[in-house]
């Protein structure tokens, strides 16, 4: 494991040579495309090889995000007993403050990596030509350190969604009803006469209409109703999905 020093090295050497416009969408799945492009370590010793850089790229993908509460967390696996009960301490004092899950796909070995005798700036001016001539979406290009590359581009990622977040995200649920902002300055959720937040509503009710065409299976929709602890305001809905007419 690298010692913490030669991460937050990593960290400040982070350059963004080019990123989007746009932001992860909030009304649908997003795919990031990446270039990490980084000077080989072995050139640190041996000094009188080169010039080569070598370019890491591959895909990151966001489901829709999800605006929930801390309640919502509770229902979710993977905490520790010590997490739980944080979260829980959460819920019981700001029941309503509005979190955004990010469900994320990425795997460092997916990575595709290859070496080019050019430098760095070099490598990135014609991989600007090559995306702008492919015309390549939704893409960024990071210059890192070689042996933390991933450092680099979870940088990148972190501030990605801190924009999303603040930009697309909360003016999105705040101009549909969904949050608003407290006396504090926080989002929180809106709630409907049931309690239930307005967004869980909204989606429950999609949810009913994929389950009667066939095109989601019940179990999912089931443990959406439990994850807000409302499936006794569902439960005779749900069960006449089941009837035969």
């Amino acid at each position: 494991m690298e010692s913490p020093e030669r991460i937050a090295y990593a960290l400040r050497e982070t350059q963004i040579l080019l990123e989007p416009q746009e932001l992860i969408s909030t009304t649908k799945p997003t795919t990031l495309h990446y270039y990490v492009l980084t000077e080989p370590v072995y050139l640190e010793v041996f000094k009188n090889e080169g010039p080569e850089t070598r370019i890491r790229q591959g895909t990151i993908s966001w489901e829709k995000p999800k605006l929930m509460t801390p309640g919502y967390l509770l229902d979710m696996e993977g905490f520790s007993n010590e997490a739980r009960e944080a979260l829980r301490m959460v819920a019981r004092r700001h029941p309503d403050l509005a979190g955004i899950l990010y469900k994320m796909r990425y795997k460092r070995e997916d990575a595709r990596e290859r070496t080019v005798p050019y430098k760095i700036m070099e490598t990135f001016r014609r991989l600007e030509n090559k995306i702008i001539d492919e015309q390549e979406e939704f893409t960024v290009v990071i210059k890192g350190v070689d042996e933390l590359w991933d450092v680099s581009l979870m940088k990148y990622i972190q501030l990605l969604i801190i924009k999303s977040v603040y930009s697309s995200q909360i003016p999105y649920y705040e101009s549909r009803g969904y949050l608003r902002m407290n006396e504090y300055g926080f989002p929180v959720i809106t709630r409907n006469l049931d309690g239930l937040p307005i967004i869980a509503q909204n989606e429950i009710e999609e949810m009913f209409a994929r389950v009667r065409n066939g095109d989601l299976d019940p179990g999912v929709l089931k443990r959406e109703l439990d994850s807000w602890g409302v499936f006794h305001l569902y439960e005779d809905r749900f069960f006449d999905l089941f009837r035969k007419e």
